[in-house]
């Protein structure tokens, strides 16, 4: 395995982990919130409310197995 591909995935099981879910709903999180700047809107609350949505799915997701 070459240098490159080792940095490669480690990045990605860092980002990543072990709950993918959990790390495309950060990147929508942030996709919104720049939206949401964008706008006239403030975008303060978009990352507290994407994060206590993501807790909640993850730890429920997790009570269940």
């Amino acid at each position: 395995m070459t240098g490159s591909r080792r940095v490669l995935l480690a990045i990605w099981d860092f980002v990543v982990g072990d709950d993918w879910r959990v790390a495309l709903g950060v990147a929508v999180a942030i996709a919104v919130t720049a939206v949401v700047a964008d706008s006239s809107v403030a975008a303060w609350w978009v990352l507290p409310v994407a994060v206590v949505a993501l807790l909640t799915d993850s730890l429920r997701r997790a009570a269940r197995r």
